[in-house]
C-alpha cells in the first residue's frame, strides 16, 4: 500500500512539474510574440515616417522661400505630431561633425570639423537615427 502511495505521489509531482514547464513555455511564447509584434510595429512606423519626411522637407523649403506664417504653423504642428511618436530633430548647427548622426555632403571655409550649414534635417526615432542630417562641414584652408 505504501509503495502505491509513493508511486501516486511521484506521479503527481511529475505531472505538476510538467504542467509548470508547459506554463513557463507558454508564458515565454507569449512574451516572444509580444516582442516580435512590437518590433514589427516599430519597423512599420519607421517605414511610414521615412515616407513622410520628404513632405516635411518640402514644407520647410516652402517656408524658407515664402516666410508664410500658415506654412510655419503647419511645420510646427507636423513636428509636434512626430515628437509625440518619438521622433526628434537632430540638432547640428554649430556642433562638431558626428558621422553617427550626420552625413557630410560638402565642405566650405569654416572651423575645422564643425557643421557650418544644415542642408537637410536629420531625425532620430526613440534615440536611434531615422535619417541622418545632411550637412556642410567646415574646413580650414
Amino acid at each position: 500500500m505504501k509503495k502505491h502511495e509513493e508511486h501516486k505521489k511521484q506521479t503527481n509531482e511529475n505531472l505538476e512539474n510538467q504542467l509548470k514547464r508547459a506554463l513557463a513555455d507558454y508564458q515565454n511564447l507569449e512574451k516572444r510574440i509580444a516582442s516580435e509584434k512590437s518590433d514589427w510595429i516599430r519597423l512599420s512606423n519607421k517605414d511610414l515616417l521615412l515616407r513622410l519626411l520628404p513632405g516635411l522637407d518640402s514644407l520647410v523649403l516652402a517656408e524658407k522661400h515664402t516666410q508664410d506664417q500658415g506654412v510655419k504653423l503647419s511645420i510646427d504642428h507636423f513636428l509636434d505630431i512626430l515628437r509625440a511618436e518619438g521622433v526628434e530633430k537632430i540638432d547640428v548647427t554649430g556642433k562638431n561633425f558626428d558621422p553617427l548622426l550626420m552625413e557630410a555632403v560638402s565642405t566650405k571655409q569654416g572651423k575645422e570639423d564643425e557643421v557650418v550649414e544644415e542642408v537637410k534635417a536629420g531625425y532620430t526615432l526613440n534615440g536611434e537615427v531615422l535619417r541622418p542630417a545632411q550637412v556642410i562641414v567646415g574646413k580650414e584652408n
